[in-house]
């Protein structure tokens, strides 16, 4: 692993536990133990630093869809949207942190708004499996979408066993949608 991508993993980190402001580059360094020296060497700055990490949340992201659209082509539709929060494990404290600092930051918002609608494309193509209109489709995949949104910032977080029991009773509900 590259002192680039130690910065990049740690910031990934201290963004997870303390929302942007806690991304602090003398802070990240002293827990690498490198040196500022080393931060400039690798970023232009701080703003090129942010710039790296919400790349590596997005892709990461669109990675996790990517992947649980491939896990899930040869399932039945239901059985796949069952198995949503197996294939894409959501990180509630980074999605909070993420949304948090969207709110504030224009890139943050944008790179916020490219994951929510990758996801929210990959749940429509998903329901069109369940739902041929497509309208109804996609107020179908709102569904799914919104909840997960709403989980990643409730308080108290809920935890895997209770998301997964929130998506089984979504899928118990597909044949009341058809």
């Amino acid at each position: 692993m590259t002192a680039r991508d130690r910065w990049i993993d740690e910031g990934m980190t201290a963004l997870r536990e303390g929302g942007a402001a806690n991304v602090r580059v003398d802070r990240i360094a002293a827990s690498l133990g490198l040196t500022k020296g080393s931060f400039h060497h690798h970023f232009r700055g701080v703003n090129d630093f942010h710039r790296a990490l919400l790349r590596r949340y997005e892709l990461d992201s669109k990675d996790a869809i990517e992947g649980a659209a491939r896990a899930g082509a040869d399932l039945p539709a239901e059985q796949a949207l069952m198995a949503l929060p197996t294939r894409v494990a959501l990180d509630p404290r980074l999605e909070a942190a993420i949304r948090g600092w969207a709110l504030e930051n224009e890139e943050a918002g944008s790179t916020q708004a490219r994951v929510d609608s990758a996801r929210l494309d990959a749940l429509v193509d998903l329901w069109q499996r369940i739902l041929p209109d497509p309208a109804r489709a996609r107020t179908a995949a709102l569904v799914p979408h919104l909840l997960t949104i709403g989980a990643s910032v409730a308080k108290p977080t809920l935890t895997k066993a209770e998301l997964d029991d929130v998506f089984a009773l979504l899928v118990s509900l597909v044949p009341a949608v058809r």
